[in-house]
């Protein structure tokens, strides 16, 4: 059983839900970013999502385009994301991490040696923005051989045909992006975001995460009233943004520890 999977069959035998932080590698500093996975791990993260930076990433506010420019301008590569994970499997053997980015990226390292490079570094699933479903069936397959859960993103405008293509070819969990729109964008509606989910469990038979416009306690615990995982990126990198390597870690944890205490008091009161 891979990390992912065995992560949420965990939480789902304790009433929790995952909390899932993303964070763009190199920022704010790359000799900070094997630190900052270790920070949010014990701050409560059940999964980390690592960006790769990318000068063009389509699905992203303001806040992660800033975070992808930093990073570039100090050099980060996907080499570099790769060699930080291996650096964190070092002493942390638990925490699935997932590397959320863009075809670019894979394409100029090489699919099969990104794959290869991927799974021996200690990654546990993979999410290129840019590769709908139907074009990645050769590319997932690849990943789950290695043992590498392929995981899609799915949309308020995904239709029927899209989401059976990506329950087809997804596993780990699935991304659910909560709302029309980029990155740190603030209207989340989780009444639609509720019933969207209930319509994708027909289809989709892997857990369901959501992402987008989710920034506070109270927006976290609204959605994972109906999702299996609370995924935030654009407010952690907001809050950390222009401050000092060390200052960004210490707000980066009290964050991410404040989501986790008011998604498992909920979950200690439904109990």
């Amino acid at each position: 059983m891979g990390r992912l999977q065995a992560v949420f069959q965990r939480l789902a035998t304790e009433g929790r839900k995952a909390l899932i932080p993303y964070v763009t590698a190199g920022d704010p500093a790359p000799d900070t970013t094997v630190e900052l996975m270790h920070v949010l791990a014990r701050a409560g993260a059940d999964v980390i999502e690592l960006g790769v930076p990318f000068s063009d990433p389509m699905a992203d506010g303001a806040v992660i385009q800033r975070a992808a420019e930093r990073a570039l301008a100090r050099g980060v590569t996907l080499a570099h994301c790769l060699q930080w994970v291996r650096e964190f499997r070092g002493t942390d053997t638990r925490t699935p991490i997932v590397l959320m980015g863009y075809a670019n990226p894979v394409e100029r390292y090489g699919v099969e040696l990104f794959v290869r490079d991927a799974a021996a570094a200690g990654v546990d699933g993979v999410l290129i923005v840019d590769y709908p479903p139907e074009e990645a069936v050769g590319f997932a397959a690849a990943l789950r051989a290695s043992g590498l859960d392929p995981i899609f993103l799915l949309a308020p405008t995904s239709t029927q045909a899209r989401v059976r293509q990506v329950a087809a070819v997804a596993s780990g969990y699935v991304y659910y992006v909560s709302l029309k729109g980029v990155t740190g964008a603030a209207n989340l509606d989780t009444q639609g975001v509720s019933a969207r989910l209930q319509e994708l469990r027909s289809d989709v038979h892997v857990p369901l995460g959501v992402g987008f416009g989710i920034r506070d306690g109270a927006s976290a615990v609204a959605v994972a009233a109906c999702a299996d995982a609370v995924i935030i990126g654009s407010r952690i990198i907001e809050l950390m943004e222009g401050k000092a390597p060390g200052d960004a870690l210490v707000v980066a944890s009290d964050f991410v520890a404040g989501i986790r205490s008011a998604l498992d008091a909920k979950a200690a009161t439904v109990a």
